[in-house]
């Protein structure tokens, strides 16, 4: 059987190299060390090609690596483009060490996943926090306005650049080409972390990706919606307000020297399927996806949240039924999905989906919500949305700082030392460097109790918490 069934590989210089090496034998003395034997650990090895000594030689000969890059930022209209096997967390924190100096302040859309926060971090740099607007119906997150931006560029006027999430974890759109006219405005570059919109742009009833729009800087997540190996990812950019060498240095400071050549691959393969097919697999999933959104709207009480035409966000309060009752159910169906907590269930549609996926889904939820419904309640939301950070010391010199755990109870007023997040989607209630408010640890029992895990604290049962030592 063809590892090809497509026949992406004449578009696609890594996935031609990683089948070539899979169709001739070698006997390998490089890494990974189970040369590519499967009779000592098994299949879970399978198809573990290293870039160096697999995809390429160590010197990079063959410049497999380079041309993918070159073909994907051809086709998302940027002037570089890097690969990576670190997701986009790795993407965010390199674009980090690229923007500015330690101690240079930046706007920061509160909505950021947490690897943003850790890139502040690494690079030093400061943040001044904006916040979304936040829908009432559903308690979710907008986006944040181009006019917040404009205000915090106006309060700060030495700020070197803006970083937003777009679209939302929940799959809500903001305005990205306001956004960028407001980085403009300033000569700020506009960074996008748009992990799970690779899809964006590559159909006309979808939004356009933020590149599109005027951003600089598009980091995505090639595993999110594309048919990409898990960790892969992309950041793109133009280089007129952001400097390519530094980014390139970003890029590589924080990569691994040993990259997996079979997500370097399967991006690259993605890449291709995009550019060729991705119009008409992206409209096929769209259909599909409609055609569930109109049997989801007929369950009494169940909203969907509207943005990205690939995410399926029920909220559910008015249901009275309970996400995690109905995310058990899916379970036992064999559909797993993205989130799911008390007041809302996400499940992510990609090109790999059809109406026999769909209609699965469709035909459990509608069922579980019947079978768990009960009396509808507030409208309550992610309350890690509402949180107001107060800064006291900038996260890098709070992160390295002498800290102690203290009682939770103890922890209000005291300068937080560690990140907390509600994970999924990763959004810090807390950072280091922030005072302890009694509305952050609200938030976090608020979370909990609707069945969130913490995430990132030391102790993830939130008995105590790390604040810096006094």
């Amino acid at each position: 059987m063809s590892a090809d069934p497509r026949g992406l590989r004449g578009d696609a210089p890594l996935l031609d190299a990683w089948l070539r090496f899979r169709e001739q034998p070698v006997t390998p003395f490089t890494i990974p060390g189970h040369k590519q034997r499967h009779d000592l650990v098994g299949d879970v090895v399978a198809g573990d090609v290293p870039l160096y000594g697999g995809l390429d030689t160590v010197h990079l000969d063959a410049g497999v690596l380079a041309d993918a890059e070159a073909r994907a930022a051809r086709l998302w209209g940027a002037d570089v483009c890097r690969f990576s096997t670190g997701g986009a967390t790795h993407a965010n924190q390199a674009v980090a060490l690229a923007v500015g100096r330690p101690g240079d302040e930046v706007v920061v859309s509160r909505t950021l996943h947490r690897s943003m926060l850790i890139g502040l971090v690494l690079a030093g740099l400061v943040p001044v926090w904006v916040r979304p607007d936040v829908d009432p119906a559903t308690g979710l997150p907008l986006g944040v306005a181009p006019a917040t931006v404009a205000r915090a560029l106006a309060e700060h006027p030495r700020a070197r650049a803006v970083f937003v999430g777009d679209p939302s974890y929940v799959g809500t759109v903001g305005d990205v080409a306001g956004l960028a006219d407001a980085a403009h405005a300033h000569d700020v570059p506009l960074v996008v972390d748009g992990a799970w919109a690779a899809h964006f742009g590559f159909h006309p009833d979808l939004p356009r990706h933020a590149l599109q729009l005027g951003a600089d800087v598009l980091v995505t997540s090639a595993h999110k919606t594309l048919p990409a190996w898990s960790q892969a990812a992309l950041v793109l950019a133009r280089t007129q307000r952001v400097d390519p060498v530094r980014l390139d240095a970003g890029v590589e400071a924080t990569a691994t020297t040993s990259p997996a050549g079979a997500v370097l691959a399967s991006t690259d393969a993605a890449r291709a399927l995009l550019a060729r097919d991705g119009e008409q697999l992206l409209g096929a999933a769209m259909a599909a996806a409609r055609r569930a959104r109109d049997r989801l709207a007929d369950v009494s009480g169940l909203v969907l949240v509207d943005g990205d035409p690939l995410v399926l966000t029920l909220v559910l309060p008015g249901t009275g039924a309970d996400g995690l009752a109905v995310e058990r159910d899916l379970l036992a169906a064999g559909l797993p999905v993205e989130a799911a907590e008390r007041d809302l269930v996400k499940a992510v549609v990609t090109l790999a989906d059809d109406d026999r996926s769909l209609g699965a889904f469709t035909d459990v939820v509608t069922a579980s919500v019947q079978r768990h419904r009960g009396v509808p309640r507030p409208v309550v939301g992610a309350a890690v949305y509402g949180v107001v950070p107060v800064p006291v010391l900038p996260p890098r010199e709070a992160f390295f700082a002498d800290r102690e755990a203290v009682p939770l109870a103890d922890a209000v007023g005291r300068v937080c030392a560690e990140l907390v997040a509600p994970y999924p989607p990763g959004i810090p209630v807390l950072a280091p460097g922030e005072e302890v408010t009694a509305a952050a640890l609200a938030a976090l029992a608020a979370a909990a109790d609707a069945g969130v895990r913490i995430a990132y604290a030391a102790d993830p049962t939130l008995a105590t918490l790390q604040v810096v030592r006094r």
